[in-house]
């Protein structure tokens, strides 16, 4: 079964997430998506993240049950910080029967190089990559390898704009799946 593997701190997982999520298991080979919920990016700073299991938990009620997706923890019990070759690595030899591809946005590419083993990912993973923003990687797409291209809509949403949106007092509701508006709201997080 090949499962597509969405990668993220989801600070809120929001519409534009489950639209991409959608995008992958309606309109590719892929057969199942998985949102792998980081802890720490290496990448980014770790003082804007809202705790893990609430993270996991916005996640979880954002997929609810819908069977094309699942959602995993497994970088929570991972040394960290967390690196996606590992995370890759570990669900491979756990799940034989699955053939894993990374998804990723257009804009990861350019750091790419700076992933642990990014190599062994090119060599043993393929790449499902997916435009973002205004970004003008794609023009140089041909010359990543072991890459598969979507046409997916790009969809300008974040989590940072969502994030201060709040902070700022405006109603964010209709960018965030229902039941993950109404956690944020009963919560009282992002304020």
């Amino acid at each position: 079964m090949k499962t597509g593997l969405f990668f993220g701190s989801f600070n809120p997982v929001h519409i534009g997430h489950m639209a991409i999520a959608n995008y992958f298991v309606e309109f590719t080979d892929i057969d199942q998506l998985w949102f792998v919920v980081s802890p720490h990016n290496p990448l980014k700073e770790k003082n804007s993240l809202l705790d893990d299991y609430a993270r996991l938990e916005m996640v979880r009620l954002a997929i609810g049950n819908d069977a094309r997706f699942g959602v995993t923890d497994i970088e929570f019990r991972m040394p960290q910080p967390s690196y996606t070759i590992d995370t890759l690595t570990y669900l491979a030899e756990k799940y034989p029967d699955r053939e894993f591809v990374l998804i990723m946005g257009s804009d990861g590419l350019s750091t790419f190089h700076k992933w642990k083993n990014y190599t062994e990912i090119i060599n043993n993973y393929q790449r499902y990559i997916y435009p973002r923003g205004n970004d003008d990687t794609c023009a140089e797409f041909p010359k990543y390898a072991n890459i598969k291209v979507v046409d997916a809509p790009k969809i300008d949403i974040s989590s940072t704009f969502i994030r201060k949106a709040i902070r700022n007092k405006r109603n964010v509701q209709y960018f965030l799946p229902e039941k993950v508006f109404g956690y944020i709201d009963r919560e009282g997080y992002y304020k």
